[in-house]
């Protein structure tokens, strides 16, 4: 394909898909960084070997998983101009997005009861580092969330028509991505101990 054919409206599509692209390898270059950190620093002596994964990691990992779908139907139902069923799904993801946000702060809170501190003189370097991996995480769902109430609102004011759905495949992708993301940290803090 040549990238230099098409109308204007394609050409920006197309760069935007490209930045996004780039903007997403770069961020899954560094959370690569982080775990291969996380690997070397396994072999100091202060490494905790016992910790375990607290049970509302699991429960967020079904949430966001969930979440990736619905967003899917609500990216259909906008392509058919299924307006009504679209604006839902939506709102549904949005709140599946909250509820993992609760899940990520109910599980920091789970480990602190287990006697396991981030920061200060008790802490460990493990639960440092998992701490920074899960709150770097949240900050791009963060992101992820703002681009949802995007579509919302652009979905409400009707500005995805047939052919010019562009924010809503944009958000989907990177949506998809820091799901994609948590499930490869979540697997990865469960199995690399």
């Amino acid at each position: 394909m040549d990238y230099t054919e098409g109308t204007e409206q394609q050409k920006i599509g197309r760069a935007k898909k490209n930045m996004l692209l780039f903007a997403m390898i770069s961020l899954g270059m560094s959370f690569a960084g982080l775990t291969s950190a996380y690997i070397i620093s396994k072999e100091r002596p202060d490494w905790l070997t016992d910790f375990e994964i607290p049970q509302a990691f699991f429960s967020s990992l079904a949430v966001i998983i969930a979440s990736s779908f619905i967003f899917i139907l609500a990216k259909n139902a906008v392509k058919k101009e299924q307006n009504s069923k679209a604006m839902m799904l939506l709102i549904t993801t949005f709140i599946l997005g909250i509820v993992f946000v609760y899940l990520q702060f109910l599980g920091f809170s789970q480990i602190i009861e287990n006697g396991y501190f981030f920061t200060g003189s008790e802490s460990s370097i493990t639960t440092s580092f998992i701490y920074l991996v899960v709150l770097l995480h949240l900050a791009h769902i963060f992101a992820g969330l703002i681009c949802v109430l995007v579509v919302i609102y652009n979905h409400y004011k009707l500005k995805y028509t047939k052919g010019k759905t562009l924010g809503i495949e944009l958000a989907t992708t990177f949506w998809h991505f820091v799901d994609v993301l948590w499930v490869y940290l979540f697997l990865f803090l469960y199995f690399v101990r």
